[in-house]
């Protein structure tokens, strides 16, 4: 409750700076009134109300629905009743590490994938799902499952997914302000330029918001990702804390020994425990860091 509390918080915080910053620039160049005087609902109360709910809601929907979703689109196997050794033991691991970092119990899945990986989910640290593929039992050994585990719980008690919405909404509310600031803008000192408006005033400021959207967008997905990759850090750190350094860092070895794991779909790819190798660009929209600096990290580490 205290991180969705932060995030609503923050939320607020931004629409409050975006006001500050419009009223500068309002007083400034008098852009109300411009606006208004070509016929538009350019206050910035609407330009911020509208940026605040189409910001946040894909996020906190997103949110919401993860833990289902992930069930459902993974087909992930609850073990509420262990029936086997691996199954009670998988179950036994979580429910001591999540007592050691004061979180309730996680719901604890198997899903069958062949590459190794593994992820967490949910809306509160207090009802998450940590869910292991079938080709991460099979390649790593009890030591290397059991820091894969750790590395989990470290993001559900890190509150990762809560986190990663609220900069994700921070984001989109950003993106969505300037995109059709910088619309308003240019139809503007188009409109200026010729006689009459009609339609095709209406087409450019589409056109423009939708521009500048996709340019925005494409910068915040940069930051977005490098505050995941930050956050597999931390999460590595938990892992080595709860199972031990070394396990943590042979886990992490082990993925790079078998084949290239991929990274899981959507959301619960920067929830995962793989990440894939990459360079350039590329690394820049890695949700995870790549491995051998993981590996260095933990082994730079002081203990």
């Amino acid at each position: 409750m205290k991180r969705i509390g932060l995030l609503l918080i923050t939320n607020f915080a931004v629409v409050a700076v975006l006001g500050l910053v419009w009223n500068v620039l309002d007083a400034t160049f008098g852009l109300t009134e411009y606006f208004m005087a070509m016929g538009l609902p350019a206050g910035f109360g609407y330009i911020a109300v509208m940026s605040l709910v189409l910001g946040f809601a894909g996020s906190f929907i997103s949110l919401l629905m993860s833990k289902g979703s992930a069930i459902k689109s993974m087909g992930v196997q609850l073990i509420e009743n262990p029936t086997s050794k691996q199954e009670r033991w998988l179950f036994n691991v979580v429910q001591r590490q999540a007592e050691k970092v004061g979180i309730d119990m996680p719901d604890v899945g198997i899903f069958h994938a062949n590459e190794p990986n593994a992820f967490a989910t949910g809306a509160r640290k207090n009802n998450a799902l940590v869910a292991v593929s079938t080709g991460l039992l099979d390649h790593m050994t009890a030591d290397e499952v059991e820091a894969v585990l750790g590395h989990e719980i470290a993001h559900v008690a890190n509150g990762d997914m809560v986190t990663q919405t609220l900069l994700q909404g921070i984001m989109n509310t950003f993106v969505i302000f300037f995109s059709r600031v910088i619309a308003h803008l240019v139809n503007s000192i188009m409109s200026g330029n010729r006689q009459g408006g009609g339609s095709s005033y209406g087409a450019t400021y589409f056109i423009v918001s939708m521009v500048a959207q996709v340019l925005l967008g494409f910068l915040a997905n940069i930051v977005v990702m490098w505050f995941s990759r930050y956050r597999e850090f931390h999460a590595d750190k938990g892992g080595a804390d709860l199972a031990g350094r070394e396990k943590m860092i042979a886990a992490l070895q082990k993925l790079q020994q078998v084949n290239q794991p991929h990274d899981l779909p959507g959301e619960m790819a920067a929830f995962g425990i793989a990440g894939g190798l990459g360079d350039g660009m590329k690394k820049l929209f890695m949700t995870h860091p790549p491995l051998e600096e993981r590996i260095a990290a933990l082994q730079n580490a002081k203990y």
